[in-house]
């Protein structure tokens, strides 16, 4: 008894070796995935300061050809000359952007490596065209403070930067309810523009105090007086996306509301399809037994998505872009089960009338052999066995679609070797 169990131990010792390396794979299974997620974080976080910068540079150059042309009728062509120049200058790096961007958005899954990358060179050449639009809008300005005069102008910029300060008061105060509903993230944006504003409108005050002084030792002060009214702009322009967060915010609810009540109603219908698909006559097919599990996973993924305790802080825009996700993979993973079921369905359908076809065409060609007898040479006599075993196979095979193809390939081969037939007994 002993001796005929002598390989007990070296299975014991062989079946442990493999759960060791079953587990040893899985755990680098799993540093690689949390790898690949940090590296997706960082990437995702330079991709949306490229978008960001990508808005900012269009802007600056559409509002640049709309100063150019106001330029123009104001003070003539050779003033706006140069600021026509340097829109062009920077159209070519902010083409360039966009394109890198429709890359990120449109390509297959890149490694975060390079979308990091991508999104580096956007910002790049975003902050390139920006440079180039303002050096050549800030001569305009100063040419146009310098018409108006700064003594006219000061009091009213004060005045202006004053009611830019109130602004960022209230901002500060907007932000701090708000902060109280949603999650950091989704005013992190807000945020972001409020600081530049901050920074903006200080940069106004300091530019201006430089130019009454410079005014006041009798030396040029426009340029310092467009640097400020500049930056002023800049301050109002990043207060008033500010103060649009709220309306974005709650718009990002509703529609987050919208898609969750959407996935919901299509989660009912696909646990409905994938139901009949898994327990239908099919069930075995390779084509359907594969288009139900990824319908099975997909269904499994919006279930678990729509199971998640809310947060105490809701990001609408994160939880809504996840929700639109998790539907468009159901919604694709539900075609494919369809597309899988009509596959079989049509073949079915088609089955009855392509056998028929086939063994009309075989029974020709048989006829036109068997009359031709020694005239009909080789090739017809192959082309009809090939035929007859098609047919055979058309009969016999379980999967519909393969004996569709059986079928359709019989009577395509029944009708060379009627052609070869013919041809043969028209020579004899």
């Amino acid at each position: 008894m002993s001796d005929a169990a002598w390989w007990v131990p070296s299975l014991v010792v062989f079946g442990a070796a493999a759960v060791g390396a079953v587990l040893a794979a899985a755990a680098a299974r799993r540093a690689v995935a949390h790898r690949r997620r940090d590296a997706v974080a960082a990437s995702r976080t330079a991709e949306l300061e490229a978008k960001g910068l990508i808005v900012r540079a269009d802007e600056t150059v559409r509002e640049a050809r709309r100063e150019a042309a106001y330029a123009e009728a104001q003070f003539g062509e050779a003033a706006a000359a140069r600021l026509r120049a340097a829109v062009e200058r920077a159209e070519a790096p902010l083409r360039e952007a966009f394109l890198l961007q429709q890359r990120l958005d449109d390509s297959e899954p890149d490694t975060a490596a390079r979308r990091r990358e991508w999104s580096r060179r956007i910002a790049d050449g975003c902050r390139t065209a920006i440079a180039i639009v303002e050096a050549a809008q800030a001569e305009l300005v100063a040419a146009r403070a310098a018409e108006r005069g700064v003594a006219d102008e000061a009091p009213v910029l004060r005045e202006r930067i004053a009611g830019i300060e109130r602004r960022l008061v209230d901002a500060d105060a907007a932000l701090a309810r708000l902060g109280e509903r949603f999650a950091p993230s989704a005013l992190a944006v807000a945020r972001a523009d409020r600081d530049r504003a901050a920074g903006a409108v200080a940069g106004a005050a300091a530019a201006l105090a430089e130019a009454v002084a410079l005014q006041a030792a009798a030396r040029p002060a426009a340029p310092q007086l467009g640097r400020a009214q500049a930056s002023a702009e800049d301050a109002e322009r990043l207060l008033a996306s500010v103060q649009r967060v709220e309306l974005h915010l709650a718009s990002a609810v509703d529609e987050a509301r919208s898609e969750r009540a959407g996935l919901d109603a299509d989660l009912v219908s696909a646990r409905r399809e994938r139901d009949d698909l898994a327990g239908g006559p099919d069930a075995a097919e390779p084509g359907v037994a594969r288009a139900a599990s990824e319908l099975g996973e997909a269904v499994r993924a919006a279930a678990d998505l729509l199971g998640e305790p809310a947060p105490a802080l809701d990001d609408p825009e994160s939880r809504r872009d996840r929700l639109r996700a998790v539907r468009d993979r159901l919604d694709a993973a539900r075609a494919e089960a369809r597309r899988a079921a009509g596959r079989l369905d049509g073949a079915r359908t088609a089955l009855g009338g392509a056998i028929a076809v086939a063994e009309r065409a075989v029974d020709v060609a048989r006829g036109l052999v068997e009359r031709g007898r020694g005239t009909v040479g080789a090739d017809a006599r192959t082309r009809l066995a090939e035929a007859e075993r098609q047919l055979m196979a058309a009969r016999q095979e379980p999967d519909p679609v393969a004996a569709l193809d059986a079928a359709r390939r019989a009577a395509a081969r029944a009708a060379d070797a009627e052609a070869l037939a013919r041809y043969d007994g028209s020579l004899g």
